[in-house]
């Protein structure tokens, strides 16, 4: 990465700022930059494709880590075990979704049935949110029962053949990644970044509120897979 040891750079990859200082993901998120999927570009570039100017954010991350240096510290996964990181995925991550998921769906279902005809995009929303729920809990079961298992394997026998087909499963994991982040893209984008209109009711507030935690949540269980995780194994 290509900082000094006090202070970001403007040439910095939005996915190293995050692993350097996890604080750093919630300020992405509130600016609207994927740290997870598309954290593998500098934060320059990250800011020019959200029409805003980097200085600013560079201004804010330095001063952020200035103020909390240690903040993070137990938030930092670089040098956990991988038993003890996927275990972390797992209690929290997978369970969160697994949990979560039908209940939002609940709330998505009903909004779309009262709504939905003066609301029109409430049907779309519904429509992505099926989909969503299906590829997580999809691609959540496959990690625990095949992909996490040889992790962990090959970090006690270290087999070639184990490692080519682990490269192979992660491989298609991150582009589940991809399919996912693109449906919360376009989630925020019919949602109006999650704003619900001025005659919303509560329950329709609250299927917002609960669809961007989903992002959020997600956001930070990408970034732990792709940037911190997966690499062990292909790099």
């Amino acid at each position: 990465m290509e900082t000094n040891s006090m202070h970001f750079q403007l040439t910095d990859k939005v996915r190293d700022i995050v692993l350097r200082f996890p604080k750093a993901a919630d300020y992405f998120r509130q600016q609207k930059i994927d740290f997870c999927c598309g954290g593998n570009r500098p934060l320059d570039e990250a800011a020019a494709e959200r029409g805003i100017s980097a200085d600013p954010l560079l201004e804010d991350l330095n001063r952020m880590l200035a103020e909390h240096p240690h903040t993070s510290e137990g938030e930092n996964w670089l040098n956990a075990s991988s038993a003890d990181l996927v275990g972390h995925i797992v209690g929290k991550h997978h369970r969160y979704l697994r949990e979560e998921l039908p209940e939002i769906q609940k709330y998505v279902t009903k909004v779309a049935r009262v709504h939905g005809e003066s609301d029109t995009h409430l049907l779309e929303v519904a429509r992505l949110f099926g989909d969503l729920r299906r590829e997580l809990l999809e691609h959540t079961d496959k990690e625990e029962a095949e992909v996490f298992p040889k992790m962990l394997n090959w970090e006690v026998g270290q087999e070639p053949e184990v490692l080519e087909k682990l490269q192979a499963a992660i491989t298609e994991l991150e582009a589940e990644h991809d399919g996912a982040g693109d449906i919360l893209k376009q989630l925020r984008e019919l949602t109006e970044d999650f704003q619900p209109p001025m005659h919303a009711c509560t329950t329709y507030r609250l299927t917002y509120a609960r669809l961007e935690e989903l992002e959020g949540m997600t956001f930070t269980h990408v970034h732990l897979e792709n940037n911190v995780l997966f690499p062990r194994y292909t790099e």
